[in-house]
């Protein structure tokens, strides 16, 4: 059973260990990382980003026994629970799923993003990072976006990009 843990990401790796030791070694984690590269003082710089922010996912089958997430709520690390995990079991599962397919390296790549057409976007890495454009057209790998009076062509697997 997959569970959201809101952890302190400071104690990340003491919460992992002290899971494995009350729970066995048959416990899971799971967290989304993307990859960012940003120019910082005209050098390319290579930032590492957690999806989620402050929540993992941990998969163990004994997280379903209420008794046992009581005794592990003052784990170091754990903030809490995030409720309603154990009616949503196939939305993790295929959102863990979908996240796992699409990563490379251990990250994922903008390829895990779905894209709207006439939508606008800001590009969070690259040389246009920080700027707003719209989707004009979409190809194999690249994308035909307007940026203000600019029309241009950009290969969507290089940048990566969020909705406005």
């Amino acid at each position: 059973m997959w569970t959201i843990l809101k952890i302190d990401r400071k104690k990340i790796e003491f919460l992992k260990t002290d899971l494995k030791k009350k729970l066995g070694p048959n416990t899971d984690f799971y967290n989304p990382r993307l990859l960012i590269q940003k120019y910082k003082n005209n050098k390319l710089v290579n930032k590492e980003f957690n999806l989620l922010g402050d929540y993992l996912f941990c998969f163990n089958s004994d997280l379903k026994n209420p008794a046992i997430r009581s005794r592990l709520k003052f784990i170091r690390g754990l903030k809490y629970f995030l409720d309603g995990f154990i009616q949503s079991q196939n939305e993790i599962k295929e959102f863990v799923g979908k996240c796992k397919n699409t990563e490379k390296d251990g990250y994922l790549y903008p390829d895990f993003f779905n894209l709207i057409k006439d939508k606008k976007y800001k590009f969070y890495s690259g040389p246009f990072a920080d700027t707003i454009f719209k989707i004009i057209n979409f190809r194999k790998n690249e994308i035909d976006i307007l940026m203000g009076n600019l029309k241009t062509t950009v290969n969507r697997q290089k940048f990566l990009f969020y909705p406005v």
